[in-house]
């Protein structure tokens, strides 16, 4: 997909820089008290079929990502009041309402632009759903289901040339098997999970490969709580939860080898640590008394078996993750063996990716889930995972993705002036007050900022060894430049 801006790296931090689509740098002005921007595509921009990128396509993927099926997330499109195409090479963007996190939309890695000429008037997700032919991109991927994708050079690319014309990508089913088919020389670079095998075999060492990694992701890995669902729409027992597991033993034990011991204590990603409180958890230590007081205080009493009771009801709670994972499988056993001494009795029931993240979570089927938050923008822009009208319901067509059903009071306000403000300062004061609210009211627990680990063979020339990752677009953010000696 083309997209307005990159993120690139300056210095120590990623910044937005306009990718090759555009003529410019997209203006943003205020007329008659209305955010408008204007963004003009360059000439030479096409698509694969030489059909040019044009206005109605920003116009097209607007309608499709705010009014459209099975979107995953409409947040910022959804605040945008209209396309004006007038101009094919001029898209004028404005806005219901300020939305400083703008530089997100039309780009970023969540979505980027939809070509109009070829989807007007069809389903879109259906025509989609099985791959597509179309790109707007440097490369055009055939996509064959279960195995892998190939994608071959774009002949109407109207960037810089790539140097590979045919690259290969293979569906490996776990880590271990990405491992293996990396050390018998079938792929040449992997982009695994940080899994305690891997971490162990790079601590090792592997001949002829380079390897790499990192905590500065933008992934934030938590106990992700329901706050609807007993008997955690207690805030006393989500705030004994807190107390009740030793997280830096946990994150030491996961990814000691990689340097990383200690846990996150904010729920935003290493990425937005600028503008997080980054302390705002840190209270939250192995406290076996404080888990005594919170639950005994709130009418609960441990029964013969030591788990603690309310009204007959056992404080049982199941965690749910993603299967065959064997990091999350380790990090549940821990969590098993900590919260068993608390009192607490955790059961572990992880299901397909599919399962967990289309059905289960957004429905609220869930107690505690396992798993990671995405960041797909520079600022932090958690409302959509926060604000208490992103609750997934019949009245927002269940897209909503504050699967945890948090409303907390006070909340919504300042994540909301977050998203409207463009001035930094205003931004970090708003977004660190929201930190300490989340964290007074435990409404989920931080664990890890899950590192990323990039191998690549030597024989792969393209790859900075020194920053060979974009925590957005992960190590292949620069695959057209790479080639094989």
């Amino acid at each position: 997909m083309p997209r307005v801006f990159d993120f690139v790296r300056q210095g120590n931090k990623y910044v937005y820089e306009p990718n090759v689509m555009m003529a410019s740098a997209p203006k943003l002005t205020t007329v008659e008290g209305k955010q408008t921007v204007t963004y003009e595509i360059s000439e030479d921009a096409v698509w694969s079929d030489n059909e040019p990128i044009t206005s109605t396509d920003f116009k097209y993927s607007w309608d499709q990502i705010a009014t459209g099926e099975d979107i995953y997330d409409a947040s910022g499109y959804n605040k945008i009041e209209s396309v004006d195409d007038t101009d094919p090479k001029v898209a004028v963007v404005t806005f219901s309402e300020p939305y400083a996190p703008w530089r997100a939309l039309f780009g970023g890695s969540l979505y980027g632009i939809l070509p109009s000429h070829l989807l007007e008037g069809k389903d879109r997700s259906a025509e989609m759903a099985n791959g597509y032919s179309f790109s707007g991109g440097p490369y055009i991927a055939t996509w064959e289901k279960g195995v892998g994708v190939t994608l071959d050079a774009n002949p109407n690319w109207y960037g810089e040339p790539v140097k590979t014309d045919h690259i290969v990508f293979k569906f490996l089913p776990d880590t271990a098997a990405q491992f293996q088919a990396f050390k018998a020389g079938e792929v040449d670079a992997i982009y695994p999970q940080p899994q305690p095998d891997v971490i162990e075999q790079i601590k090792a060492g592997i001949p002829d490969a380079n390897s790499y990694f990192t905590a500065q992701t933008v992934n934030a890995e938590a106990l992700w709580i329901n706050n609807e669902a007993f008997p955690f729409d207690s805030v006393k027992v989500r705030q004994a939860l807190g107390y009740a597991v030793d997280r830096d033993v946990v994150v030491k034990r996961l990814f000691g080898d990689l340097g990383v011991n200690k846990a996150l204590n904010t729920l935003n990603p290493p990425v937005n640590a600028a503008f997080a409180d980054t302390e705002a958890f840190a209270k939250y230590t192995l406290n076996l008394k404080k888990v005594n007081s919170l639950m005994t205080s709130d009418g609960w009493e441990k029964n013969a078996d030591g788990v603690w009771e309310k009204d007959g009801e056992p404080a049982d709670i199941v965690i749910q993750s993603t299967e065959g994972n064997q990091r999350r499988a380790l990090t549940e056993e821990i969590l098993q063996e900590l919260l068993a001494t608390a009192g607490f009795n955790l059961t572990i029931e992880n299901h397909s990716a599919g399962d967990l993240f289309g059905q289960n979570l957004p429905a609220g089927d869930y107690q505690v889930g396992l798993y990671a938050q995405v960041a797909t923008q520079i600022e932090p822009g958690n409302c959509p995972v926060f604000c208490s009208d992103n609750i997934p319901t019949d009245a927002n067509g269940n897209v909503g993705q504050n699967w945890t059903r948090t409303d907390l009071p006070g909340l919504d306000p300042l994540l909301r002036k977050v998203d409207a403000s463009s001035d930094p300062a205003v931004v970090a004061k708003n977004n660190k007050k929201a930190d300490k609210i989340e964290a007074r009211y435990a409404t989920s627990i931080p664990l890890d900022p899950l590192p990323n680990i990039a191998l690549w063979s030597k024989s792969i020339k393209g790859i900075d060894p020194k920053h060979p990752d974009n925590p957005f677009f992960a190590m292949f953010f620069n695959l057209a430049e790479w080639s094989k000696a």
